[in-house]
């Protein structure tokens, strides 16, 4: 047993230490801490629960919960909010809470679409001293300040981001970084100039040549891209492919052996549907050239409507129905030729083995000739025309595969529909691309009080904005007698112009990293004429050829012949007749129309524009027709493949990611008497 005095002597010695245990644990529960909050790591929780934390803590740990709550108020998209915490930061802040105010500084101002405020806050980042989170945010800045628009350096941003994400966010990397080299055109692709280093960026414009190369044949791109892994193994797009390549990769082609081909064989409508079936038969039957008159291009076609003499196809109203129509769908192959031509014409591709089976829309409802077709077998349905029974054929979930012969008001995105149609709507918004691509700016729409009006307005204002424009400048016009009075009287026509007011399309914002950053708004301008000094630079006439004779001198009237503003016309005043007055007339317009009355086929439209009587209505949609056929051929891939492209005669032909056939017309210009290609 060990003596008193030793136990009191050892225990005294443990004392002190206790107790100074005792002390620190007070002070560590009581005194300021170090902060444990890592403010370069990724936001998982609300704002809320942010500033609540910011409130309770201490001096050492109150700017980074500050932080922290500032990035989950931009994430839910409350950006006064925002500014105001941005606002109480403290002024001295260490180099990591450095770095991330700049970020969010940056990000709000983006958010704000103050990208040109938001670049030198950008330029002061230090990227060696950011986390991997807070890197790919950067990059995501970066692409948001770079507003969509293809360039090197975009390309170089989303290439260094890769590496650091993972799941949907790499996989939108992968796809953003392929949707930029798309939107190239191939001599700006050829043109870029990068580093020996950049295996990367090299390995991206091959793998983009690829495609260029093999686009149009679905075999040729899967063995395209294999070898082109097999080069590129360590590129990230070899391990991950696009979506649209991966599309791609899997693609079969539909079934075409038995094709359905629904039209209003009577009524009204009858004269645009044998066009149709015209064109879609010599296609069919591999000819380049018209084999016959066409069934029905008779003084009927004085009749049709308004909106299809002017501009082809316009989406076509179910007529008043004929008191002769058949009650039975007309159900036909359609090996036979209408009648025998006088010479063999010349052949563009061997005569498919394809039954087609003809199917009279006018004869009983919709939803009847629908399952008729299912049950003789159909493999593919071309049609309806009707824009009414577009919409019920959209709205019946049929399984069949569908190539629309027109569009519904309101789109829906079905695996199995495509929708093609000759709108005015798909004119105006290939004539914002046109004018855009030309540098111009501040367009104004000179178009008539109308129906018509309304709708070619609406889709060039939706698409320009699109492209990043402001909003777009609209003047109405009247009848003919009207302009007749302006032009009498020397008033001419001012080009003033007010603001479209119209809904825009559902804006694509910038999300990825956990960062969103919203699609730019457009700000509405004031009223701008070029009397008085405004700022148009471009006008887009809607009008018939007879119009346009009236309004084109009226323009040069009030803007001098001096005047450096273009103009442009869409295909509704490119008819036949236009003789070499006219064409002086017009010196300087550009105009846009198909392919095929563009001289793209010389033989095939002389032969065409004769067989239907220079009627070019009936000659665009027998164009229709014809490319009808050839995406009938290729629904898959224009179905399951978003960049996909045809040049066909009615445009160069691609589809959106809802199906819907776009198409890029020719445009050409009016030059001292002749008609040239626009530059």
């Amino acid at each position: 047993m060990l003596p008193s005095k030793v136990v009191r002597h050892k225990a005294g010695r443990f004392l002190p230490v206790i107790l100074a245990g005792l002390i620190l644990a007070a002070c560590s529960g009581q005194g300021p801490q170090t902060s444990t909050v890592n403010i370069q790591g990724p936001v998982t929780a609300s704002s809320a629960y942010y500033l609540q934390q910011a409130q309770q803590s201490s001096d050492d740990s109150k700017t980074d919960w500050q932080l922290l709550a500032i990035r989950a108020l931009l994430k839910e998209g409350k950006y006064p909010e925002a500014t105001q915490q941005l606002s109480q930061l403290p002024q001295q802040l260490s180099e990591t809470q450095q770095q991330e105010s700049l970020l969010l500084k940056a990000q709000l101002l983006i958010s704000q679409q103050k990208t040109k405020e938001a670049e030198p806050l950008l330029a002061q980042v230090k990227t060696g001293s950011l986390s991997q989170d807070q890197l790919a945010r950067y990059y995501s800045l970066q692409i948001a300040s770079a507003q969509g628009r293809p360039s090197l350096s975009l390309l170089r941003t989303y290439i260094a981001q890769e590496p650091l994400l993972k799941g949907t966010d790499h996989q939108a990397n992968i796809d953003a970084t392929w949707q930029t080299l798309t939107q190239m055109s191939p001599q700006e692709a050829s043109n870029l100039v990068i580093n020996a280093d950049e295996n990367v960026l090299q390995g991206w414009l091959d793998l983009l040549a690829v495609w260029r190369a093999n686009a149009q044949d679905a075999e040729m791109l899967k063995s395209g891209i294999k070898d082109w892994q097999t080069r590129y193994p360590q590129n990230p797009a070899a391990k991950t492919l696009p979506t649209q390549l991966s599309q791609m990769q899997n693609y079969t082609k539909a079934s075409t052996s038995i094709i359905a081909l629904l039209l209003p064989l009577n009524g009204q409508a009858q004269v645009f549907a044998n066009a149709i079936q015209k064109g879609f038969n010599d296609a069919k039957n591999g000819v380049t050239a018209p084999v016959a008159q066409p069934a029905a291009a008779d003084a009927t076609a004085s009749t049709q409507p308004a909106a299809v003499a002017g501009s082809a196809a316009d989406p076509i109203s179910a007529p008043q129905q004929s008191a002769d129509t058949t009650t039975q769908p007309q159900s036909q192959p359609e090996s036979q030729p209408e009648s025998q031509p006088e010479s063999q014409p010349a052949a563009a591709a061997p005569a498919s083995n394809a039954q087609i089976k003809v199917y009279d829309t006018s004869s009983q409802p919709i939803e009847q000739v629908m399952q008729q077709a299912q049950q003789d077998g159909a493999t593919i349905v071309v049609g309806p025309l009707l824009k009414s029974n577009v919409e019920k054929v959209a709205n019946s979930q049929t399984p069949l595969n569908v190539l629309a012969l027109n569009e519904p008001e309101k789109i829906q995105n079905h695996p199995n529909i495509c929708y093609f149609a000759l709108s005015p709507e798909d004119e105006a918004r290939d004539a914002a691309h046109h004018i855009w691509d030309q540098g111009k700016r501040q367009p104004l729409l000179l178009v008539p009080r109308s129906g018509l009006g309304d709708r070619v307005t609406n889709a060039f204002a939706q698409e320009w904005q699109t492209l990043g424009g402001s909003t777009v400048m609209q003047q109405r016009f009247g009848s003919t007698s009207e302009l007749k009075q302006g032009i009498n009287s020397g008033a001419g026509i001012s080009l003033s112009g007010t603001p479209v007011n119209t809904v825009p399309a559902e804006p694509q914002g910038v999300s990825i990293a956990g960062l969103t950053i919203p699609a730019p708004q457009q700000s509405t301008p004031d009223v701008v004429s070029t009397s008085s000094g405004g700022g148009v630079d471009a006008v887009y006439i809607v009008s018939t050829q007879d119009e346009l004779q009236l309004i084109k001198p009226m323009i040069a009237m009030r803007t001098g012949s001096r005047s450096n503003i273009s103009l442009y016309a869409s295909s509704r005043s490119a008819q036949a007749g236009a003789g070499p007055d006219f064409r002086l007339e017009m010196d300087g317009l550009q105009f846009s129309d198909i392919p095929l009355l563009s001289g793209s086929n010389p033989g095939l439209m002389q032969q065409t524009s004769k067989s239907f009587n220079n009627d070019y209505s009936l000659v665009r949609l027998y164009a229709m027709g014809m490319d009808a056929w050839m995406l009938a051929n290729h629904f898959n891939q224009m179905r399951q493949s978003p960049g996909f492209t045809l040049d066909g005669n009615t445009g160069k032909l691609s589809a959106d990611t809802d199906c819907v056939i776009n198409r890029k017309l020719t445009w050409n210009q009016y030059r001292r008497g002749e008609i040239a290609p626009a530059n």
